[in-house]
């Protein structure tokens, strides 16, 4: 991939300064219109030239407007990072709609470096690659225009700069030891080259651009950014009216939920007599996983009325305050509409040693907003691989991922809505919406059945919990976090 970047192209100072101004002009208005658009801009910026990347950045940064840029420089992992599954700090900084963030390194340099260095072998290469290559794909499915740009120096002159540096340039810090890594040029190309062989696609393709001389480098970096705004702003200079599509599932046939026993049951003395024995070894457990680092992520989803919150007051009785977090996901908020939908999920995941507990969660992508038209048909259509993708990385960094379907029948659910009708402090979890949602049941169903068949994997299963009995549901679902914790413990 390097040849066409190793031709010793040269721009003389004199047309440099003859094009830059106009070509500053483009960019700003460009950026300016972007600030209007329904879209954001993710620009990677990587290479074996070091001090070139950071000469562009601080081009970029004096030839537009520094304040609608975003610039994410990546060292090593902090603390608060290593605590969480690696894409992480690359979700939680995403730009919002309208701006441009600017990534230095990030998930390509790193993944390169644990290559070279054999922090990682060839299989787990292959699977940072592939989650590379996911993560690209879909924010450029959520609107992101992703630009990717490799500054590279041929072998002589890699080793010329070397020398330089070494007696007059600014020395590698220790957080940038993944550039460091790039030093060692003979060992780093193979891996570079094959790292960018797999992570261009069509709609994320990498820019290798020669960085011998800097005229030729800034020019060659500014023109493609312009042409790729221009570009993409004019695509979408009239981009059509969004609206609220009806493409709900079809309700024929029987699912997954007829096979659920909803006469399962347990009388009260036999429940509260389990119940208490698994809230204390919950609380062991718990303390357990805190002390060895390990994260635990529950979902919650189910029928409305379905006992997600009785389940959950369960749990917490068991648990020590600091230990855990409990987050109720509503509609949207304007901030996270603003980007991919999984955001809001990344950005919340726990530090190692916490329970993080999501009454309802990501699911609400191939549930409420498949069947309302909330997202279109292509959006709920390909979030099951993102979110397959998604709960693996969860668990590849060692995180307990548990996820509970509680299902009731319509009678149970009339029954229960009726019955908070007439209890004042439970007034307030019943809404016109959810006689309505009733209607719809056989289509929700449908949309639950193929919910769980494309998402229940080996690592991450689903839980289908008979819920017309509440107590039987509540023992059930503690009664599963603490086998897995068990299991996570090697208890």
């Amino acid at each position: 991939m390097f040849e066409t970047a190793e031709l010793g192209r040269k721009v003389s100072k004199t047309d440099y300064e003859a094009v830059v101004p106009a070509l500053r002009v483009d960019l700003l208005n460009a950026q300016y219109d972007l600030r209007r658009a329904d879209f954001s801009v993710l620009i990677l910026l990587a290479g074996d030239d070091h001090h070139g990347c950071n000469e562009i950045l601080e081009l970029l940064h004096e030839w537009m407007d520094a304040r609608y840029m975003e610039t994410q420089v990546f060292g090593l992992p902090t603390d608060e990072e290593r605590d969480r599954p690696r894409f992480w700090r690359y979700w939680r900084s995403q730009p919002r709609r309208g701006r441009i963030g600017i990534y230095m390194g990030a998930w390509a340099l790193a993944a390169v470096a644990d290559q070279v260095t054999h922090r990682i072998n060839d299989t787990e290469f292959q699977r940072r690659v592939t989650h590379a290559r996911n993560f690209e794909e879909a924010l450029n499915n959520d609107g992101v225009l992703v630009l990717k740009y490799w500054i590279h120096l041929p072998h002589k002159e890699h080793q010329k700069r070397r020398k330089q540096a070494k007696k007059s340039g600014p020395p590698l810090r220790v957080d940038d030891a993944d550039w460091k890594v790039l030093e060692k040029y003979s060992k780093a190309m193979p891996v570079v080259q094959h790292y960018l062989r797999k992570t261009t696609t069509d709609r994320a393709p990498w820019h290798v651009v020669e960085g011998t001389n800097r005229n030729h480098r800034n020019l060659e970096v500014a023109r493609l950014l312009r042409e790729a705004l221009t570009t993409r702003l004019g695509r979408d200079a009239a981009p059509p009216r969004r609206t609220r599509r009806k493409s709900p599932p079809s309700a024929d046939g029987p699912t997954l939920l007829d096979e659920i026993d909803l006469t399962l049951a347990l009388e009260h003395d036999a429940y509260r007599k389990r119940l208490d024995k698994l809230q204390a070894r919950l609380y062991r457990l718990s303390f357990e996983a805190r002390e060895a680092g390990i994260a635990a992520v529950i979902v919650l989803e189910g029928w409305d009325a379905a006992g997600k919150g009785g389940v959950i007051r369960r749990i917490t009785a068991a648990l020590d305050a600091r230990d855990y977090r409990v987050v109720p996901i509503a509609a949207p908020t304007e901030e996270e509409k603003a980007r991919h939908y999984l955001w809001r999920f990344w950005t919340r995941l726990p530090r190692d040693g916490s329970m993080l507990l999501f009454d309802r969660s990501w699911y609400g992508r191939v549930l409420v907003e498949r069947v309302e038209g909330f997202a279109r048909p292509d959006e709920w259509a390909r979030a099951y691989e993102e979110i397959n993708d998604f709960e693996e990385q969860l668990v590849e960094h060692g995180v307990l991922l548990l996820k509970f379907w509680l299902h009731i029948d319509p009678d149970e659910q009339l029954r229960r809505f009726r019955e908070r009708e007439k209890t004042p402090f439970k007034k307030y979890k019943l809404t016109d919406d959810d006689y309505r949602n009733r209607e719809k049941w056989p289509i929700y169903a449908r949309a639950v059945s193929d919910m769980v068949e494309r998402t229940s994997t080996e690592i991450a299963p689903w839980h289908l919990i008979a819920a017309n009995n509440k107590r039987w549901a509540r023992v059930r679902v503690v009664e599963t976090l603490v086998q897995g914790l068990k299991n996570r413990l090697g208890s």
